[in-house]
């Protein structure tokens, strides 16, 4: 609590410069001083942690043009939504592994659209090396934010999310507290597992502005299982003090009123805030300024409002314009 600047974190490497995931986005990032990056973790059919947004891959990889991946196309529902396209529990990794990167937001993003079709997905284990290395090579200590995805859905399609997590990190030797290393998820049961398997890290419970968390649904039925708003309250946050670090909160929940953060602050809670984006499209309408969807908005100002509130970390997609503004 004492940090003088929050957390910058590459979300996702460096996506508003190159397709989100790709070796280059997180190189971009690492090399432009933030202080960890963010992989998100969905499994293969064979149980290899995957590096990627969602385990619907047909908008972030070159599947959809792939003929020898046609026949996977298929509809599931995933955490009680409908969703039709290609999942990475239908490929093996020797699968995955020959697809390459696309830019998930090209209308928004051309530039980094430019790099469509050129790398290779990556696994979280390549992105942990990753990481060490350039902590050695800059000399200086450098973390990840891992985010754990969909474990319940994975666990419904003989997945242990939590055991091939603990595999993973302990075989990378980053599950002993040496490195910098944040796990987070949407699921407050798989950080229960991790703790349990004595992966030290700081936990932290990600928190939607909106909607139940899907483990509490399946273990609750959907009427019984609270929101994810009333984790954001006083006897919420006293739940979650109680079991973890830290919350992520999507920034509409801080906008304009740091009382959440200094309700968190009170218990011992770290607090983090998602995503910090400088075009209009993903700014409070407040802070859009001419241009169209593509064009920056008054992003400083908005994200000044959010370092302001004392937050603890902050998730950007464009590591320069972050450090330049949390710093």
């Amino acid at each position: 609590m004492s940090r003088r600047h929050p957390l910058v974190i590459g979300h996702r490497g460096a996506p508003g410069y190159r397709p989100e995931h790709a070796r280059s986005s997180y190189a971009l990032a690492l090399a432009s001083g933030v202080d960890a990056v963010e992989p998100d973790v969905v499994v293969s059919r064979d149980g290899v942690l995957v590096v990627r947004h969602e385990n619907e891959i047909s908008e972030t990889t070159d599947v959809s043009a792939r003929p020898e991946f046609a026949d996977r196309r298929t509809t599931k529902t995933v955490d009680g939504v409908e969703t039709t396209g290609w999942f990475t529990e239908d490929l093996t990794w020797d699968e995955l592994s020959t697809l390459r990167c696309r830019e998930r937001l090209p209308q928004l993003r051309p530039g980094s659209a430019a790099f469509d079709d050129v790398e290779p997905v990556l696994r979280l284990r390549d992105v942990l090396d990753l990481v060490w290395a350039a902590s050695i090579d800059q000399q200086r200590p450098i973390g990840v934010v891992l985010e754990v995805k969909h474990a319940t859905h994975f666990a419904q399609h003989g997945h242990d999310v939590a055991q091939l997590v603990h595999a993973e990190l302990t075989d990378a030797g980053w599950a002993r507290g040496e490195q910098s290393l944040v796990i987070e998820s949407f699921e407050a049961t798989v950080l229960g597992e991790l703790q349990s398997r004595g992966v030290r890290a700081t936990y932290v419970y990600l928190i939607e502005a909106t909607g139940r968390p899907y483990d509490l649904i399946v273990a609750r039925g959907e009427r019984a299982a609270p929101t994810y708003r009333s984790f954001t309250q006083p006897e919420g946050l006293d739940r979650l003090a109680e079991r973890f670090d830290g919350i992520s909160v999507h920034k509409r929940l801080i906008l304009g009123d740091g009382a959440l953060v200094a309700a968190a602050h009170e218990r011992g809670l770290e607090v983090y805030v998602w995503t910090c984006r400088p075009e209009n499209a993903f700014l409070a309408r407040r802070f859009r300024l001419p241009g169209g969807p593509a064009a920056f908005g008054d992003f400083a100002r908005e994200w000044g409002q959010l370092r302001d509130a004392g937050v603890d970390g902050v998730f950007v997609d464009h590591p320069d314009l972050g450090l330049a503004a949390f710093r």
